[in-house]
């Protein structure tokens, strides 16, 4: 599998090399950003299960995930459970610091990290990561401050996208596929 265009940058793609933690928002990343309410308060989200997939496949290379969000909700709590992401930071304003401390309890630097947000909020952890992203839907200003902006959108496979390159620049693709081709996963 060859990458993407956008990706054919060296220095990109070394850069993703090194990443051992993919940190990223939720609402606008893992969903496609809109908000659903029930007359009784409770809130409905979807998420993509090609994005759920993608993040058990870099768990599995190695890779570990975090998700650092404003909200807070019972909903990321159980998908995050679901996949079996260990760094779920609900409730947060500052991104940044939050990515810092991870790194540091992980023994990572932020050069180690990718994040991808799609607002204000994710800016600072988009421009301070060592592969900052962002997504199609995102606001011209925060695409801007991105290193790569994903082709789909947020909740429609972008971290999937994110899953499947890190996965390639990694070398460790061909052992993904081949577990899949031979029945094995």
């Amino acid at each position: 599998m060859t990458l993407d265009a956008p990706l054919m940058d060296p220095q990109l793609v070394d850069r993703l090399r090194h990443v051992r933690l993919l940190a990223m928002d939720v609402d606008g990343v893992l969903t496609d950003g809109r908000l659903y309410f029930q007359s009784d308060g409770g809130e409905i989200k979807a998420f993509h299960t090609l994005d759920g997939h993608g993040i058990k496949l870099v768990q599995r290379a190695g890779i570990q995930v975090a998700l650092i969000t404003g909200r807070d909700s019972p909903m990321v709590s159980r998908r995050a459970a679901a996949l079996g992401i260990q760094h779920l930071h609900q409730g947060v304003e500052h991104k940044l610091p939050v990515l810092r401390q991870l790194c540091q309890r992980l023994g990572l630097t932020l050069a180690q990290t990718a994040y991808c947000g799609d607002d204000m909020p994710d800016v600072a952890a988009i421009r301070q990561a060592g592969v900052g992203i962002s997504v199609p839907g995102a606001p011209s200003y925060i695409r801007q401050q991105a290193d790569w902006v994903t082709g789909r959108e947020g909740g429609f496979g972008a971290v999937r996208e994110i899953c499947d390159t890190l996965l390639q620049t990694q070398g460790h693709w061909d052992a993904v596929l081949d577990t899949y081709l031979h029945g094995q996963a």
